[in-house]
């Protein structure tokens, strides 16, 4: 009888280490799953944050773009106007 209380000691000792270690690791998931969701918010607002940049950026090179159009028609006619005067003197 000795030996059986003193194996059910030892099993009792194991499964109270073993329930310290499970919720030891459910603490540590938990902070695991609070850090993906942290990274997660943090992934997104930088996206958003990158694609807002981007936008604008396209914005600003269309403007830039339609500006040197504007300005090489403007040039061309002045060409156009600078070759018919020269060739009337």
């Amino acid at each position: 009888m000795d030996k059986n209380s003193s194996v059910v000691v030892a099993l009792q000792s194991q499964i109270q280490e073993l329930e310290e270690k499970v919720a030891a690791l459910r603490v540590s998931r938990r902070i695991l799953m609070n850090l993906l969701d942290s990274l997660e918010k943090e992934k997104c607002e930088q996206f958003s944050i990158l694609e807002n940049q981007n936008n604008k950026l396209k914005k600003s090179n269309w403007q830039y773009a339609q500006t040197i159009m504007s300005q090489n028609l403007r040039i061309a006619k002045l060409e156009e106007k600078f070759n018919i005067f020269s060739d009337l003197t």
